[in-house]
Parts: C-alpha cells; sequence; structure tokens
C-alpha cells in the first residue's frame, strides 16, 4: 500500500469552505444590524486579500441578517445563496430573558461590560438556566449544524461563506470536538472579517485555519482591526 499516495488522492479530494465573520456593525445603536463604515472597509479589504491571492469561490452563501450580506457586497461579490442557519444568535433577546427586561445600563452602553456580561449569559443559555429566550441553545446548535450541511453538500471546491462570530464559534467547537463552553471562549476571540477556513470531502469536516486577519497585517491596513 503507498501511503503518500493515498494521502495525496485525500488531498486532492478535499475541498474548502471559508467562513468570514461580518464586518463591524453598529454596536450601541438602535440598529446594530448595519455596517459601520470602518465594517465596509475591512469588508473590502478582506475582498481584495481574496483577489490578490486569486482565491476565486465557487459558491457564495450568507446568512439573512443584512451585515451578513453587506459585508459580502462590499467585498466585491455578487449576491450568494442564503442559509438562516449563519445568522448569529440573538443576543439582545438573550439579554433580555436573563435580566426579565430590566438590562442594566452599564450592559447596554459599555463594551467591556456588554460581552462580559453576554458570555455569563450564553452559558446560563447553554445550561437551560433561564427561561424566555426565543431560541434555546439546542435549537441554536441544529441551526447551525443544517447550515454546515447546506454549505458543504455541494460540487463546489471553494465555498464561501460570511456568517458572525457565535455561529463561527459552535463549527470550530463542534470540529474540534472541544465541550459547549468553547463556543463562547471561541466566538469572543473572533475578529471582524477574520477568515476561519474548514477541510471537508463528504461527511469528513476539520478546522484547518481559524480567526485569521492577514489583510490587517500591513501598517497601512493594522488600524482596521476589530472585535465588535
Amino acid at each position: 500500500m503507498n501511503i503518500s499516495r493515498l494521502a495525496k488522492n485525500w488531498r486532492l479530494n478535499l475541498a474548502e469552505v471559508l467562513v468570514i465573520r461580518h464586518g463591524q456593525a453598529s454596536f450601541g445603536q438602535d440598529d446594530y444590524d448595519v455596517l459601520s463604515e470602518l465594517g465596509h472597509r475591512q469588508a473590502e479589504a478582506v475582498g481584495a486579500l481574496l483577489r490578490e491571492i486569486n482565491w476565486v469561490p465557487d459558491r457564495l452563501v450568507t446568512g439573512t441578517l443584512n451585515r451578513q450580506r453587506d459585508t459580502l457586497s462590499s467585498m466585491g461579490f455578487s449576491e450568494g445563496e442564503e442559509h438562516s442557519g449563519f445568522n448569529e444568535y440573538d443576543f439582545g433577546d438573550l439579554l433580555n430573558a436573563r435580566f426579565k427586561g430590566n438590562i442594566p445600563d452599564l450592559v447596554s452602553g459599555d463594551r467591556r461590560a456588554h460581552f462580559r456580561t453576554l458570555r455569563e449569559t450564553v452559558f446560563e443559555w447553554q445550561d437551560a438556566a433561564f427561561t424566555g429566550a426565543s431560541e434555546t441553545y439546542k435549537a441554536f446548535c441544529e441551526r447551525v449544524e443544517a447550515a454546515r450541511k447546506f454549505a458543504t453538500d455541494t460540487d463546489a471546491k471553494r465555498v464561501l461563506v460570511i456568517s458572525s462570530g457565535g455561529v463561527i464559534g459552535q463549527m470550530t467547537s463542534v470540529a474540534l470536538g472541544a465541550d459547549k463552553r468553547h463556543m463562547m471562549n471561541l466566538n469572543l476571540q473572533i475578529k471582524n472579517t477574520a477568515m476561519t477556513r474548514f477541510m471537508f470531502s463528504g461527511p469528513s469536516f476539520s478546522l484547518h485555519e481559524f480567526n485569521a486577519t492577514p489583510h490587517f497585517m500591513s501598517q497601512a491596513r493594522s488600524e482596521l482591526l476589530s472585535y465588535s
């Protein structure tokens, strides 16, 4: 048996799905689901990088959120297919459910306090420690898995997906076989327009690269980096 030949053939049969988090949205505004000016610039930068390295997708997929669609557009691509499984969990709804509609002002206005509280809230959501949320954690996991299968049920070799941090954290956690707490720990690390790459072939699905932002490595573009 020629192991090196088998390995080479296996690699040739692999396809890739590049999942990119949307550009910066409008934190603290009435409508979060709008790209900021910085968000558009971030999307333009990652789109330019893909063209520079001649990474041409065979298939385009987004969730149904405006910030995801607009990221794809600002990257320079036409409208893609949509699957709502790539939408972010509704963090506002989770906070409302946990605090029964009385979210502390500090949580709404201060980024550090917001994300610290959100982390605690997601952990409680995972444990079903409060009721009233429009989506259970189990349902979130199921729709993300359905979206992953949708994106990889294809003959395309290069699939580009625009999604959100929680979804990417969940996909990465499952690919690593990690426990549920890792989903949120990964979620909070993911930068705007960061690239996470998975390889797939049939039922095989594995992580290849996580949270990469080479498009911000130059001094001229380093100011574009953001987490929220």
